[in-house]
């Protein structure tokens, strides 16, 4: 079968190619991709190519397809594929018309890097059709969808990395070395340039999630970002919710811990500082506004191997300061989103702010930072520029483009 894909073949060097696909081995799977939002990881890939972590050496002579955020359908199933895991202790078999959504982290032992969308000549997300190698499902990275949109599909992996976010901070009691994983339920979190499209799922987990804070601080420096985020998550909703959601424009220390003084007078600082874009000053703000035990997660990658910011180890020895990172989510954290989307409890629709078709992916993704807004959603199998959308993206807006090919 024939397939049409973005192909890296080294730094700057992104390619529109239609292509002929092997045939599937009996342990592989042939795919349609639907639909795939582009990652700033993707971007980050593109500028630096075979000196990318997840990218193999050799793309001059083997390229990969790019793209880590997709959804589709099953087209075919080899002989030997394993089935997935289900609850009751079964494994039942993939077959012909499932939909997917793909972990791309595989953590494979081979090659703890290696992921779709990063480091496979056939599988990724910027593609109509692509064949699924043994090892994501030999990993159970290969995981059923039931949902009514492809694009929640999609926007589970990003999902999955908000709650691995969450999931690996941690706290402790004093004189004991055992850490609890989480945040702190019913303490105080800070979400530092949080209005962005990852920040905005930050924010609906917060409110949604088992273990909420009681209060939290979201900043950007874009008012008109934050505007969009109070419309989407208000305060008073976030108040039946528990939790005192307070929206800042670049709010100094100062202003920070007086607040956090005046929410619990028994303590001053966060316990929970989350740092969404890669700036040395933010890092250093979200140090000097930890409180006890507090925890900082350093969530945005970097694109420069040399990247770091002061750490006050003062702090560290006598105030268990500390810090956490994912890149990225696991599988676990992949299917809680998908259960809390399918149970309506989260929506990253908001996420979205533009559309188009495989034919605007390269130009996307090389100019992906200088393109404002959020997530930039591409329906593989259309041809159409990137556009803007107004509003919210929904189930039905997808299904109308889907039979049309193009906006209404």
């Amino acid at each position: 079968m024939n397939t049409t894909a973005v192909r890296l073949y080294g730094k700057d060097d992104l390619r529109l190619e239609t292509f002929e696909l092997p045939p599937i081995r009996d342990d592989e799977i042939l795919a349609k991709v639907i639909c795939d939002s582009i990652c700033m990881s993707s971007y980050k890939a593109a500028k630096q190519g075979a000196a990318h972590k997840r990218v193999p050496d050799d793309i001059a002579d083997r390229p990969v397809m790019i793209g880590h955020e997709f959804c589709g359908e099953i087209v075919a199933v080899g002989d030997a594929v394993p089935g997935v895991p289900h609850p009751d202790g079964t494994r039942r078999k993939f077959k012909s018309g499932d939909k997917f959504a793909i972990q791309p982290s595989l953590t494979d032992p081979a090659d703890v890097h290696a992921a779709p969308g990063y480091s496979f000549p056939y599988i990724g997300g910027a593609a109509t059709y692509i064949v699924i190698p043994s090892v994501v499902m030999e990993r159970d990275c290969l995981l059923p969808y039931q949902g009514l949109a492809f694009y929640h599909g999609s926007l589970a992996e990003p999902m999955s990395c908000v709650v691995g976010g969450f999931r690996c901070m941690y706290h402790s009691q004093a004189g004991s070395y055992v850490h609890e994983m989480g945040i702190k339920s019913g303490g105080k979190a800070i979400i530092f340039a949080g209005c962005g499209p990852m920040g905005l799922g930050a924010i609906d987990y917060a409110l949604h999630s088992d273990r909420r804070p009681s209060l939290l601080v979201v900043t950007d420096i874009d008012q008109s970002r934050l505007d969009r985020a109070a419309a989407l998550f208000p305060p008073e909703y976030a108040k039946t919710r528990g939790v005192e959601l307070i929206y800042l424009n670049a709010p100094t220390p100062e202003t920070l811990l007086k607040l956090s003084t005046i929410h619990c007078q028994l303590s001053t600082g966060y316990d929970d500082v989350f740092v969404y874009a890669p700036v040395p000053a933010l890092i250093e703000q979200g140090g000097a506004v930890l409180g006890f035990d507090g925890c900082l997660n350093f969530f945005a990658g970097p694109t420069d191997s040399a990247f770091s910011a002061k750490l006050n180890f003062y702090d560290v020895h006598y105030n268990a300061h500390h810090l956490a990172a994912n890149s990225g989510g696991n599988t676990d954290d992949l299917k809680e989103s998908l259960e809390l989307m399918a149970a309506g409890t989260i929506d990253p629709s908001a996420m979205i702010t533009h559309v188009g078709g495989l034919d605007a992916v390269i130009d996307a993704t090389l100019n992906l930072p200088s393109i404002p807004g959020g997530k930039k959603l591409i329906y593989t199998h259309l041809t159409m520029p990137l556009t803007e959308i107004d509003g919210i993206w929904t189930p039905e807006r997808e299904r109308e483009l889907l039979e049309r090919g193009r906006l209404a």
